[in-house]
């Protein structure tokens, strides 16, 4: 399959924090076609809280954004499977985005038990079915699911036809993925790129590894990682920018640090 043009996504963790609705206000603003939203809290510290299920205004107001800026909500995050979910709980999140447009669901995997991942992961994408909806499952280095084999294995066993794979470049790097890895899955389970730099030298400490993802990340070209070759490896609908970084927010502000990623991007997949 080939796609067209691919769109850019502004990912929630760049702007963290951000309600849908302020997102969709500065990827109107600045120059991305669609959005990621967590409207599926992880619990983090420090961490809002966007349910459009159950906060109704805000989902009203989501869609009059949507209509207003012609911004599409893409994807949403977070259904995580870890031990003790019911998937089930997911159901009311998935049903709002399918109403506001979103086709995608992210999920990523925090249980060691593989059978029950396996079940956990197989019910969401039934779930998610019923909404036309994909579970694309990205693989975090300091997860249960760390690197693009585990990823593709789970998928091999689940047999979901909506399942996919998220890939970020971040991850890819500090999984230490090979180029022969990634060309050779599927084409139908990939749709997604997300799209950041760090540096070459890849930390051993899980905290280290989670802070970067969360706060550190890099604009390309300003790391160690080949994502070019990785953009160029397959076929993406969307590209999707994942730059979270705690001193560009402090001295920019969210919606300039999201003009400069877009722009920073664009402009190192043009060279």
């Amino acid at each position: 399959m080939r796609w067209m043009k691919p769109k850019y996504s502004l990912i929630y963790l760049t702007t963290q924090n951000c309600s849908p609705t302020e997102m969709i206000d500065i990827a109107a603003e600045t120059g991305y076609d669609c959005i990621d939203a967590r409207t599926i809290s992880m619990g983090l510290p420090g961490e809002k809280e966007f349910d459009l299920a159950k906060d109704k205004a805000l989902f009203q107001e989501t869609m009059a954004a949507v209509s207003a800026t012609g911004v599409t909500l893409d994807s949403i995050e977070n259904a995580r499977i870890f031990d003790g979910v019911d998937v089930k709980n997911y159901e009311m999140a998935l049903e709002a985005a399918a109403k506001l447009g979103a086709r995608h669901i992210l999920s990523n995997v925090w249980s060691e038990d593989g059978e029950y991942a396996q079940e956990h992961f197989g019910r969401l994408c039934e779930l998610a079915a019923q909404y036309g909806q994909t579970v694309d499952l990205e693989f975090v280095t300091w997860s249960a699911v760390k690197n693009l084999r585990d990823a593709r294995a789970l998928l091999e066993k689940v047999k979901a036809p909506n399942a996919g794979i998220i890939v970020d470049t971040l991850h890819y790097s500090r999984s230490r993925v090979t180029m022969d890895e990634l060309t050779a899955l599927p084409a139908e389970w990939l749709y997604c790129l997300h799209i950041c730099d760090a540096p070459a030298e890849i930390p051993d400490d899980p905290e280290q590894l989670a802070r970067t993802a969360r706060e550190e990340r890099l604009n390309p070209g300003e790391g160690g990682i080949d994502i070019r070759s990785v953009a160029a490896a397959r076929e993406w609908a969307v590209l999707g920018i994942e730059i979270p970084n705690k001193i560009s927010w402090e001295k920019l502000g969210r919606r300039e640090h999201a003009r400069q990623a877009l722009r920073a991007a664009v402009e190192y997949l043009k060279g």
